[in-house]
């Protein structure tokens, strides 16, 4: 792997959307801090709330897990310095957390959605490298907002992404991304990466 796909990309969480397709399920959209790309990352109904408390200030009666884990390891002298999104394996985000104890450095394992849960809680740095922006980014082009209705008509009717061409998904990408339907984004970002 090239020095430059190890560079690390800095983010922050742009938005929380539900999933129009299953009900379970939302997307978390992270942001580069110096750029236009998005990584949409698909979680579960749990984690989604877990972070949401957190960005909307509640207050629940009870600590929600993720609470409680950030209550224990502040008990002991831990703190999450960093979350990196470390690697992207068929779809799937892995991440690790970086803690500090007495000025020592531990990584620790974790599912990305945990992970974000914890670093809202943390208020740390999240990041990943630039070969997981490269797989998985997708550019969120303000100046496409008026794309051609007829286009738009004929890619929204069709259900099955692989009868598209890479210039009709990426004309559909584009307006999902408008739509703010982060989910379909990811599908579509799926099959355009499996062109590849």
């Amino acid at each position: 792997m090239a020095a430059n796909d190890m560079k690390k990309v800095e983010l922050e969480i742009i938005a929380l959307s539900h999933s129009v397709t299953q009900t379970q399920n939302y997307a978390v959209v992270l942001g580069e801090l110096n750029g236009n790309r998005r990584l949409p990352i698909v979680i579960g109904g749990f984690e989604a709330q877990a972070i949401a408390v957190v960005l909307e200030r509640m207050n629940p009666n009870r600590p929600l897990t993720h609470d409680l884990f950030k209550n224990a390891m502040s008990a002991f002298g831990v703190d999450i310095k960093e979350v990196v999104i470390n690697d992207l394996v068929d779809g799937i985000f892995f991440s690790k957390l970086i803690c500090e104890k007495d000025g020592e450095i531990i990584e620790i394992d974790s599912r990305t959605s945990d992970a974000l849960a914890m670093a809202v809680r943390f208020n740390c740095t999240v990041s990943t490298f630039e070969f997981v922006m490269e797989q998985a980014g997708v550019i969120l082009e303000e100046s496409e907002e008026s794309l051609k209705k007829s286009t738009t008509k004929k890619i929204k009717s069709s259900q099955s992404y692989d009868r598209l061409s890479s210039e009709e998904l990426q004309t559909m990408l584009t307006q999902v991304l408008t739509d703010e339907d982060y989910e379909k984004a990811a599908k579509i970002r799926d099959e355009l990466n499996r062109r590849k």
